[in-house]
């Protein structure tokens, strides 16, 4: 089954639904954790399990999230496209969504006099 990427957690979109790895064999990373919690504040579903790379290759979309990358589109495994190859709907609104979440992080700071 998948686990992660290097140094970014993995996740995959079928039907509608944001798959993501177990933290069984990764890391249980802050930005991973922010895309859950995004995903259920905004009435995504979305769920934690372990999957085997033919799921990857037929799904609709797929994505990483790391604290330096954020949420970036995945558009091919192992040389296959994966859903049309171009970023996907739920994908482009989770960036969107994850952009507003650090934007407010950012405010808060800035309103402490930092």
């Amino acid at each position: 089954f998948v686990a992660t990427c290097n140094s970014v957690n993995f996740f995959i979109v079928r039907k509608g639904e944001v798959w993501a790895p177990t933290t069984k064999y990764q890391l249980h990373g802050i930005t991973r954790a922010n895309i859950l919690q995004l995903c259920h504040t905004h009435g995504i579903p979305a769920r934690e399990l372990d999957f085997p790379l033919t799921q990857v290759y037929s799904a609709d979309e797929a994505f990483v999230t790391g604290t330096f990358a954020g949420l970036i589109p995945v558009s091919c495994v192992d040389g296959r496209a994966i859903g049309t190859g171009r970023r996907g709907p739920l994908t482009q609104r989770l960036q969107q969504l994850y952009m507003q979440l650090m934007d407010s992080y950012a405010g808060r700071g800035r309103q402490v006099g930092l």
